[in-house]
């Protein structure tokens, strides 16, 4: 987590402005808030990063993900092509839209792939939901030229990858709208927040009533502003932005300790038989926040995880049985367990949820171990880690004679 390696005085400070303030609320109240307005600057720091022409924070990644679905117009009964293999509120997104979830295989980018999505096209597919997993980008060239060839709108989760990109384009705007997760967990933190980025200025004004209820936010009078669309609150607050905006300024460090400590990782463990790595379709493009190995089959990765354990090695994530992260361990989603209907109880499934069958999926997901990087370690502690991956490896993976 490396964000939240890296609290300290400029996190306090973001947040002593506003608590002198006392207005801890995103809009208006100009006169009291004497200029302090930290939504905006967050807003403003995520452009810095990412080039985006248009950013606009939210309350989490969920809400940003779900506002930018929304604001591309995604809605009742439009199939979205979704990875079996994200964190779960891409697929909640997707279905309170109102919208079809139709799964799609993924490759060792740990994405969906140009392959993938096109095998799942149907005629009544409207939309892509590609989601950048543990750090990395999706091979964008392929995808988009599938989005392109018919003619499909593109949102992106990029929860998981802010700050990385494709051959000099963040993740997030290769589409109508993407979005970035800054909960406790990510590169960097706002405790809970997220931010939908996108160039196009009508998706972005879409975006910004569509996550106030409605509010246009024009002229200093809140009571008074028109509501062009029906929305509801996924605000953000000020304290929450103050963190983001202190947190977000240290990304570009994080980034450069990250991908030196993966690098060395990567340089030390290449030697070790039955180690391979999920495939970077840009590597100058990595945010390094995962370092993502792949052993020989399933059978030989659940044994490799059952020796970490015996070893004390931690930090690392073994999704193929995480229970929120792989479709694997979704039953409340393959037999919809809903607090209240939902449209797809009324439209009707595209798949059968339970019996369709993802095998490349569940192959690359099953070889899959993930470590997070921290930005703290030191050399020693890296190399440390290295050959306590390597040793649990060596004891378990099968190397012919």
């Amino acid at each position: 987590m490396p964000g939240t390696e890296l609290f300290g005085n400029e996190e306090r400070k973001e947040i002593n402005d506003v608590l002198e303030t006392g207005i801890l609320f995103r809009f208006n109240h100009e006169q009291q808030r004497n200029g302090i307005w930290k939504a905006r600057d967050f807003e403003a720091e995520v452009r810095k990063i990412t080039g985006a022409k248009y950013a606009h924070a939210v309350s989490s990644g969920s809400t940003a993900i779900a506002t930018a679905l929304a604001a591309s117009g995604i809605g009742t009964g439009d199939e979205v092509i979704v990875p079996p293999f994200t964190y779960i509120a891409t697929i909640e997104a997707v279905l309170f839209v109102g919208a079809i979830p139709v799964f799609a295989e993924i490759d060792e980018t740990l994405c969906l792939s140009a392959k993938g999505i096109e095998q799942a096209i149907t005629k009544k597919t409207k939309a892509v939901c590609l989601v950048h997993m543990c750090g990395g980008m999706a091979d964008m060239d392929g995808i988009m030229a599938v989005i392109k060839d018919y003619n499909l709108v593109l949102v992106e989760d990029a929860g998981q990858a802010f700050a990385a990109s494709y051959k000099g384009t963040a993740t997030g705007l290769f589409g109508t709208a993407g979005s970035y997760s800054f909960d406790f967990f990510k590169i960097a933190t706002a405790g809970e927040g997220g931010v939908l980025v996108t160039n196009d200025e009508n998706v972005y004004k879409l975006a910004d009533s569509y996550s106030d209820h409605g509010h246009d936010h024009v002229g200093a009078n809140r009571g008074m502003e028109q509501h062009p669309v029906l929305g509801f609150n996924y605000r953000i607050s000020e304290l929450h932005a103050a963190v983001g905006v202190a947190q977000t300024r240290k990304v570009p460090h994080i980034r450069e300790v990250n991908r030196k400590h993966k690098s060395l990782l990567v340089e030390l463990l290449s030697q070790t038989e039955g180690i391979s790595f999920a495939t970077l379709p840009d590597p100058d493009g990595d945010s390094a926040t995962f370092l993502n190995i792949l052993l020989p089959d399933t059978e030989t990765a659940a044994r490799v995880v059952a020796a970490f354990g015996a070893a004390g090695v931690s930090g690392f994530n073994y999704w193929y049985v995480n229970m929120y992260h792989f479709i694997n361990q979704w039953d409340h989603i393959k037999n919809l367990k809903t607090a209240s209907k939902l449209p797809i109880e009324i439209l009707g499934k595209s798949q059968d949820y339970n019996t369709m069958e993802l095998p490349k999926s569940q192959e690359v997901i099953g070889r899959l171990i993930s470590f997070g990087i921290r930005c703290t370690w030191t050399e020693d502690e890296v190399r440390a880690l290295a050959e306590k991956i390597a040793t649990c490896v060596r004891m378990t993976v099968a190397v012919p004679a």
